[in-house]
């Protein structure tokens, strides 16, 4: 099945990746170290690197974060976007020390003439900023006059933040500066999407989606799942972060396979699993929960994994079947064995262990550093 036909916008660069303008959607994070510990940043940039993130954020509350950016966007391997809220002076270090974007809310910003300063020394350094309207902080003005005007709560929460939006954005194009991304978040499903359709129906801006305070993974996964993958399905959406109470590693994970759900990213491999039943002689949750893990490793490692689909079943119902419509395959069988299926064939019965470690062996077999 085709991937879904992308919202023509206009294109920004954010280091060096393109957005928008049908331009793969990029998976962002947010470190949660404490920026002014470089170090410590640094290596959880990197750890994300590893897992499929594209783009990083960091927050800047002070002068101690925004010098010690100068060390972490030298040695970042992914464009670094600082977080920045009511002081415009810490924008400003923060392009000094050469961030590759700057995520600024103009609403948090009450001095017109701080905004417009932080434009001209963006547009001068040649980077993007994002802005971005959220439920928590729009007007409560705003809300009530659109419900004034007839529009249920929800309904009138969705066009509040797509007014404020555009506000924000029109205050930084009369200053001159062009290269805006925005996002309009809610931690409601329904009104993130009516927001974003209104809005990417009226602008070209590239749009930065996601669900905001979505939670803990449990549920912040379930509600991001669904109101991203329904803005990607729509074709809306350039770049995207899971926001999780969780490691921001988790964010990564989740926000990559949102992706690959959608047909918007290769899964290189993709991993099949049927839920367990009554007729499961094996360890089927374990041995899949292992087969992802070694998969993540492998990745993280450097290694590209040249394998179409890795098949984990539980039982001779469909699971030599689905072994053999992948590249490879382990299915449980009778007496607690396992058979192992490679490109349709079968290779043979093992026991569990022994066929997960098969697997493995195989799965590296059929990947390479991508330097090679």
């Amino acid at each position: 099945m085709a991937a879904p036909q992308r919202r023509s916008s206009r294109e920004i660069r954010v280091g060096g990746i393109a957005i928008g303008n049908g331009h793969p959607v990029s998976v962002q994070s947010m470190t949660n170290t404490d920026t002014r510990d470089a170090e410590a940043t640094l290596a959880q940039i990197n750890r994300l690197a590893a897992l499929g993130c594209d783009l990083i954020r960091v927050a800047v509350p002070d002068r101690e974060a925004a010098a010690a950016l100068k060390t972490i966007t030298r040695r970042s391997p992914l464009p670094v976007i600082a977080d920045i809220h009511f002081d415009y002076t810490l924008a400003l270090a923060a392009i000094d020390n050469h961030v590759a974007a700057v995520r600024l809310n103009p609403g948090n910003l009450s001095d017109r003439e701080a905004v417009g300063k932080v434009a001209m020394r963006a547009r001068a350094a040649g980077i993007p900023i994002r802005v971005g309207a959220n439920s928590g902080s729009i007007r409560p003005a705003l809300v009530r006059e659109m419900m004034n005007k007839g529009l249920e709560h929800d309904d009138a929460i969705a066009e509040a933040l797509v007014l404020s939006a555009l506000r924000e954005c029109e205050m930084l194009e009369n200053f001159g500066f062009h290269d805006i991304k925005v996002a309009l978040k809610s931690s409601s499903v329904p009104v993130t999407v009516a927001a974003y359709r209104k809005f990417a129906a009226r602008t070209d801006y590239p749009l930065h989606i996601g669900i905001t305070e979505a939670g803990t993974p449990a549920r912040g996964i379930v509600k991001s799942a669904v109101g991203i993958g329904a803005l990607l399905l729509d074709g809306i959406g350039d770049t995207m972060r899971v926001s999780l109470t969780a490691d921001p590693a988790d964010e990564v994970l989740a926000g990559v396979r949102i992706l690959e759900a959608c047909g918007l990213r290769d899964a290189s491999p993709e991993i099949v699993s049927c839920p367990t039943c009554g007729r499961t002689e094996i360890d089927l949750i374990g041995l899949a929960n292992k087969v992802e893990e070694a998969v993540a490793e492998i990745k993280a490692g450097g290694r590209t994994i040249h394998l179409r689909k890795i098949a984990v079943m539980g039982c001779a119902v469909n699971g030599p079947g689905e072994a053999r419509d992948a590249d490879l395959g382990i299915a449980g069988s009778r007496a607690g064995k396992v058979v192992i299926f490679r490109f349709g064939e079968i290779v043979g019965a093992f026991d569990p262990a022994e066929g997960f470690e098969y697997l493995k062996m195989e799965i590296l077999n059929h990947s390479k550093f991508v330097s090679e």
